[in-house]
């Protein structure tokens, strides 16, 4: 459910008054600024042939005057609609607009009430969790932005965003990531981006993972033996069984591995940054060989209220570091969706248990996926052969 604001039970009153004068239109707050909501004629280089529900962005503030001067330009809207004299031109952030610096810093924080709000209205979404994404995945990004429009003044906010994208290294994980919260924001304000835009983005995920070397399994236990503490021995066992992130091996239950389980699952929380999930050991010989039944996590500050998921992530680095472990904790868990893959574990599954999208599991893993469907189909093509 979206923020309450005090202008919304005004907003009601307004849109009572358009509805009984059968205008067809409604206000709505989109964050802090007025919208108008009906159906309207296709935007400009739309595909649409005919009129459909849109949002008409009227460049006014969420105030009392702003929302007078809405229901106005409701009415006038309505009009022109009813004559056919109706043009989306007059209200289009163009592609020579400028939007000015103080304009854009309101826009970005009506921009993060409306992120965390739809964040919120997801089962299973912490508020910790979101408030890690919106700190490391956007806040950077859109300061970026910020700087570039103060930096510019000449730039439309479409152009201010290319230029904001284009300053990031290609093929970068910051890149991609400043793709994504910078496509989030022109969509909540309606501007549209070039077409080809999401390109910009590159191909970080399956490029690094292909150059990863990851750990062989026999490396793997062999790191295990030397891990003086119990307690960080069990979060590398957790980690290379499960596939967990590196703050997830705080955050699960593990009541099925401790009453015995013979499949040994695990539930990740909804307190992580992906929420809950369930996870299965592969293979599942390392919950025995790795002594995870004793369930022994080290006594770190979990309480999110006083310290974040990146900082806990951050300390099973630095243990990692200080046993002189020879790869990083992420190799953990691309060692153990690679080892789903190649025993066959269909992707969509593998996907689920280490909470992202199916896109991503295949993008990411896509070299050893596409090698496994080919040994698939050659096996099943000289299978075939044999008994012809």
């Amino acid at each position: 459910m979206a923020a309450s604001h005090p202008l919304d039970e005004q907003i009601q009153k307004v849109n009572g008054r358009l509805k009984a004068a059968r205008l067809g239109l409604a206000l709505e707050r989109r964050g802090e600024t007025l919208v108008l909501r009906g159906t309207l004629p296709p935007r400009p280089g739309s595909s649409r042939l005919r009129p459909h529900q849109q949002r008409l962005p009227l460049g006014l503030p969420a105030t009392k005057a702003g929302l007078k001067q809405g229901e106005q330009e409701a009415k006038v809207i309505a009009a022109r609609l009813i004559e056919k004299t109706f043009d989306w031109r007059k209200y289009l952030l163009l592609p020579g607009q400028v939007l000015a610096s103080d304009d854009i810093a309101t826009q970005i924080r009506a921009f993060e009430r409306h992120y965390i709000a739809q964040r919120q209205a997801i089962p299973g979404q912490s508020s910790a969790s979101i408030k890690t994404t919106w700190d490391k995945a956007y806040a950077p990004y859109l300061r970026k932005l910020q700087a570039t429009c103060d930096r510019s003044a000449s730039l439309s906010l479409a152009e201010a965003i290319l230029t904001t994208v284009r300053d990031i290294p290609p093929h970068s994980r910051s890149r991609q990531v400043c793709c994504t919260a910078l496509d989030g924001l022109a969509q909540f304000l309606q501007i549209d981006l070039p077409p080809d835009f999401k390109t910009l983005a590159g191909s970080y995920g399956s490029h690094r993972t292909q150059q990863r070397k990851l750990p062989g399994d026999d490396l793997i236990l062999e790191c295990f033996d030397t891990i003086p503490n119990p307690a960080w021995q069990f979060v590398y066992g957790i980690m290379a069984a499960y596939g967990l992130r590196n703050h997830e091996v705080f955050f699960c239950d593990y009541s099925a591995l401790r009453q015995g389980d013979p499949e040994a699952p695990i539930e990740v929380l909804a307190t992580t940054k992906t929420g809950a999930h369930d996870v299965w050991p592969f293979p599942p010989a390392w919950v025995d060989r790795l002594a995870l039944r004793q369930v022994n996590l080290p006594q770190i500050q979990t309480d999110l209220g006083k310290t974040t998921l990146q900082r806990i992530g951050q300390q099973v680095t630095l243990q990692f570091r200080r046993y002189g472990i020879p790869f990083s904790p992420y190799d953990l868990r691309h060692a153990w969706a690679v080892r789903t893959i190649l025993m066959g574990l269909p992707d969509t599954v593998a996907a689920r248990m280490m909470g992202h999208s199916v896109a991503i599991h295949n993008r990411t893993y896509h070299r050893w996926i596409t090698r496994r469907d080919q040994q698939q189909a050659v096996r099943a093509a000289l299978s075939h052969n044999s008994r012809s």
